[in-house]
């Protein structure tokens, strides 16, 4: 018999064996090879696209598999904000559904501003969906570029794309200073300009202009100002000299929104392109090419739209001060363009083409003055300047100015040499 001091040693010697072995059981599972992982099946899908030729959201929808009712309920739904009938082609759409077929969530494009959102917020009811059309959320900043006119950028869109903006705001610039700046004539080499303006972007891209809030321009020249002022009582916002006379004249020089070039002028005694006999031309051709869009000169009504023989597709405008104004070989008429309608300056009433007698896409614009027809350029240049601010305004007007000064300075102070690309600055 072992004493008694040997035997406890021993007894907790296989008092661990045993623990020991009874944990290797216990963990002997866990020690198994893992068999293969669960694939958790996806709850939705997303379908990232663009609105196909002729689509409705009817047929939109149902090409992406969704079921008669689902499509009925979104375009019902939709109908209370959007017409569901004038989706565009090529414009970008993001549909989710789940994958067994349900709506959960469709967005569209409406233009750069807004979108039609239509979402299905309760799981429960399929098809109870809600449409909303929502802003775009963007980052509007004001900046200012200037440019100068050379052999290189001999116009005002070229040297405006020189400096990494494009045509829009070109075509904003020469509407605002149409009055006072023949842009096909009056620009010469060491001529220029300084802007200041807003621009948008939206997710770090371009997403478009907004106000040309100053300007500056040298042509031929001659110095022009123009300042963006707003009257608080009215909240019209207007284009204004220094001194706060309009630059808006009862008349704008040109029917076309870019720098057209004359191809034919006014004359009592040309030779016919077409006929080859001389005979009285009493308009300004412009080169232009085909769907081009042509404005109204001058607010006023319309006397009529239709086929005119020789001048093809015709409108004539009548205004105030016994003046008419004449469009012709048009390849098409602007909405609502029709005898009695009335027009706004600037409004869109057809585009160019080359209907009727025409050798090629132009516009002739012709312009008739207490019933006798006279070149539009000569008329338009000897129009007076538009209306002044009100006296009451004009301090006002004055303080915003001078701010508007500032900030142009301020911000072209520290720019490189014109024209350049990184010659642009943030305001703020």
């Amino acid at each position: 018999m072992l004493p008694d001091s040997m035997i406890r040693p021993a007894a907790l010697i296989g008092l661990a064996l045993t623990l020991c072995a009874c944990t290797k059981q216990e963990t002997a599972p866990a020690m198994r090879a893992a068999g293969p992982d669960v694939i958790l099946q996806r709850e939705t899908e997303t379908i990232d696209d663009t609105v196909p030729e002729h689509a409705t959201l009817d047929s939109l929808l149902r090409q992406n598999q969704l079921s008669a009712d689902l499509v009925r309920a979104a375009v019902e739904s939709a109908a209370g904000v959007f017409n569901p009938r004038q989706l565009r082609a090529n414009r970008p759409y993001r549909l989710v559904r789940s994958i067994d077929g349900l709506l959960r969530e469709f967005e569209y494009q409406i233009d750069a501003d807004r979108f039609l959102r239509i979402i299905n917020r309760d799981r429960s009811q399929p098809a109870v969906l809600e449409a909303e059309v929502l802003p775009y959320e963007k980052d509007t900043r004001t900046i200012a570029i200037h440019a100068t006119i050379d052999s290189e950028h001999p116009s005002l869109i070229a040297a405006v794309q020189e400096t990494g903006e494009n045509i829009q705001l070109a075509m904003s610039l020469a509407e605002i200073f149409s009055g006072q700046i023949d842009f096909v004539s009056d620009l010469q080499p060491g001529d220029g300009f300084e802007v200041l303006f807003e621009k948008s972007t939206r997710d770090g891209q371009f997403a478009g202009y907004g106000a040309i809030l100053g300007a500056r321009f040298i042509a031929d020249g001659r110095e022009h100002r123009a300042f963006r002022w707003t009257n608080g009582e009215t909240g019209r916002a207007g284009y204004y000299d220094e001194q706060g006379r309009s630059l808006k004249r009862f008349m704008l020089r040109t029917p076309l929104r870019f720098e057209p070039r004359v191809t034919s002028g006014f004359s009592r005694n040309r030779l016919h392109p077409v006929f080859r006999t001389y005979r009285a031309h009493l308009g300004i051709d412009y080169a232009a090419p085909v769907g081009a869009p042509v404005v109204a000169v001058a607010s006023g009504a319309v006397v009529s739209a239709g086929w005119a023989g020789g001048g093809g597709n015709q409108i004539r405008l009548r205004h105030p001060g016994g003046y008419e104004s004449f469009y012709l070989h048009l390849s098409s008429f602007g909405t609502g363009i029709r005898a009695g309608a009335h027009v706004d300056q600037g409004q869109l009433i057809g585009r160019v083409g080359a209907t009727g007698t025409a050798t090629g896409p132009h516009l002739d614009f012709r312009l008739r003055r207490s019933g006798v027809f006279v070149n539009p350029l000569i008329e338009h240049s000897r129009m007076p300047p538009g209306d002044p601010i009100l006296a009451a305004y004009l301090p006002a007007f004055m303080t915003a100015r001078d701010t508007l000064l500032q900030a142009l300075e301020t911000t072209l102070a520290a720019s490189p040499a014109s024209g350049a690309p990184d010659a642009v600055r943030a305001v703020r």
